[in-house]
């Protein structure tokens, strides 16, 4: 594995990131996170159903994509306690991901650009990429969890809806997306702790997640021949002269 390089784990650990954070926004945007059938007996009459989001609720008739009840100020009213608690769970989980992201890619160009040898100046205070990738890959994880629990809890609170009251309500799309998301999230910190796990064996400091000390530039320079390997080099070249009795 290229470790002094920018290698393709890390390049497909970021476009990961990406896409589950794009997942991740297009589920909080859609209305799409719990269904409610409402059926009629009247053959006059068409059947309701209503698509509820963390932010709007729409009302369609079957055959119809015009919402005939649209309420944008259903994110003040919510009383379903799952979608609440994803109000504040999901934006959570985006911010973190987001963070984990700008490490990332702050740690790829650390690796593309700086050079090899740290800047004493600036070592007692740099994070180098091993560093970067390794903390991205916690926070990819933390944003994994953040997502993925109320996102399983909205199906058994489904049920819980139906048991109470009756059997009109199913999840939609957004949960699926949602868990899907969440599954991608822990993919890319997988990549990001299989990178680490492969890279940190290589010779400090290059790949500790700190730097511990400044460290000295004699430590990477090649040491320079001692006094006496000098002398003995002299020595050897001299001539010896012997008289001749």
């Amino acid at each position: 594995m290229g470790c002094r390089d920018v290698h393709a784990a890390t390049v497909l650990a970021f476009l990961s990131g990406t896409a589950s954070v794009a997942g991740l926004l297009a589920a909080v945007l859609l209305p799409n996170w719990r269904q409610m059938r409402l059926y009629t007996f009247n053959k006059n009459e068409r059947n309701v159903t209503i698509y509820t989001g963390l932010w709007i609720k729409c009302a369609r008739f079957d055959g119809s994509r015009d919402c005939v009840i649209y309420d944008p100020q259903w994110y003040t009213a919510v009383d379903q306690l799952d979608l609440r608690v994803l109000q504040f769970a999901l934006p959570l989980s985006m911010l973190t991901a987001v963070s984990a992201l700008f490490l990332c890619l702050i740690g790829m160009c650390n690796t593309a650009f700086v050079s090899s040898v740290p800047n004493v100046k600036l070592a007692k205070c740099l994070v180098n990429s091993a560093g970067c990738h390794l903390v991205a890959g916690l926070l990819f994880l933390l944003a994994c969890a953040i997502c993925l629990t109320p996102s399983i809890w909205v199906i058994f609170y489904n049920s819980y809806l139906n048991r109470k009251y009756e059997p009109i309500f199913s999840f939609d799309i957004s949960v699926f997306i949602a868990i899907a998301s969440a599954g991608g999230l822990f993919f890319t910190s997988v990549l990001l702790f299989l990178w680490y796990c492969a890279c940190k064996s290589l010779p400090s400091p290059f790949w500790q997640p700190l730097y511990s000390h400044a460290p000295s530039m004699h430590s990477y320079a090649s040491q320079p021949y001692s006094a006496r390997s000098r002398l003995s080099a002299i020595e050897i070249d001299i001539p010896v002269v012997t008289h001749a009795s």
